[in-house]
């Protein structure tokens, strides 16, 4: 990080200085960004990420160089799953003195970025993200801040560096081949983005048992990408598949908010689960054994995901020099239900 005038840190003049703009225009970027320029910004704030810049938050916090608060980034807080993660953060947090600032981005890139940059502006002793792509340059340069940061729900590509995941790999395999042994030979992969980590590692599993089985790799599993990962879009799925006559015989989602989705549009539209069509989600929330037809799910230690993060990251920052850094791993599990049961 660059240093300037104020002891280490970079100044607002230093980033005017080297982006050519006035101190009160770099300030309003900061502060309100709708007031200035779109060219004119992007140049400012390329300019506060080369030098580092975070402005100063309250005065006792620069004090000791850190605050009582750790920071939770997570993709989408709509979902139960991430709620789970939260609660276990929350509890072991507050047994520790700690408060915890939420971060939800929405899958966004962008967004995520903002919160960081608010995470650092409030000095977090510690940060848990469960980020929204593959970017480890930016999450290294948290650390550089000084700032301790655990993976959640995501591993770890170095030693130096703790994470709690889950195996998606194996969640989508077990998925897949739970459907296969019940005679499915048409699957769909009903998912979100690619671009995200966990949707493309279910992806992957899924394949693996498809071609495990011997079917055909392309008619054996069709992938059906959308924009979110809720119960909307799970709807859109199956309407879009009823409506092109593709059903399959068994559809694997990516999440139960999806797998939820799709079931209330299978079953508008006069599509029998499982007897027609059997049906497979992913976390194994709250909401999948209380549905219409109680929802198959790949289950996941969600609280248990939460708790072990907090205790790995506020070791990290409480006891720096004996902490050990841990990559841990946990094995999903399968829920059978209804959705997946036929009569044979």
């Amino acid at each position: 990080m660059s240093t300037g005038s104020t002891g280490g840190t970079v100044s607002i003049k230093e980033v005017a200085a080297r982006a050519g703009v006035s101190p009160g225009t770099v300030s309003n970027v900061l502060n309100r960004p709708h007031k200035v320029a779109a060219e004119t910004r992007t140049r400012v704030e390329k300019v506060i990420r080369e030098l580092g810049f975070v402005r100063h938050g309250s005065a006792s916090t620069l004090r000791a160089g850190h605050s009582r608060t750790i920071g939770l980034s997570v993709i989408d807080i709509g979902n139960p799953f991430f709620t789970d993660v939260a609660a276990g953060v929350e509890d072991v947090a507050s047994d520790l003195g700690y408060a915890v600032i939420l971060g939800n981005s929405s899958g966004d890139h962008a967004k995520e970025e903002r919160n960081l940059r608010v995470f650092a502006e409030q000095r977090v002793r510690g940060l848990l993200i469960t980020p929204s792509g593959e970017d480890p340059a930016r999450l290294d340069a948290i650390r550089d801040r000084g700032i301790s940061l655990v993976l959640v729900d995501h591993p770890a590509h170095r030693s130096d560096q703790c994470s709690v995941a889950v195996n998606d790999i194996t969640g989508g395999r077990t998925a897949a081949d739970h459907l296969i042994a019940g005679g499915a030979a048409r699957l769909a992969y009903v998912t979100g983005p690619l671009t995200i980590r966990q949707c493309l590692d279910r992806m992957t599993g899924a394949g693996q048992a498809v071609a495990a089985a011997g079917l055909d790799p392309v008619a054996g599993l069709e992938v059906v990408e959308m924009p979110a990962m809720n119960a909307r879009a799970g709807q859109r799925a199956a309407e879009k598949m009823v409506a092109e006559g593709r059903l399959p015989d068994a559809i694997f989602c990516a999440n139960d908010l999806l797998a939820l989705g799709l079931l209330r549009g299978l079953l508008q539209a006069g599509v029998r689960v499982p007897d027609d069509v059997a049906l497979i989600g992913y976390d194994d929330i709250d909401f999948a054994a209380a549905s219409a037809v109680s929802l198959s799910s790949i289950r996941q230690p969600t609280y248990k995901l939460g708790r072990i993060a907090t205790e790995l990251l506020l070791d990290e920052c409480d006891n720096p020099e004996s902490h050990a850094h841990q990559q841990i791993m946990f094995q999903p599990e399968l829920v059978a239900r209804e959705s997946t049961r036929r009569d044979r």
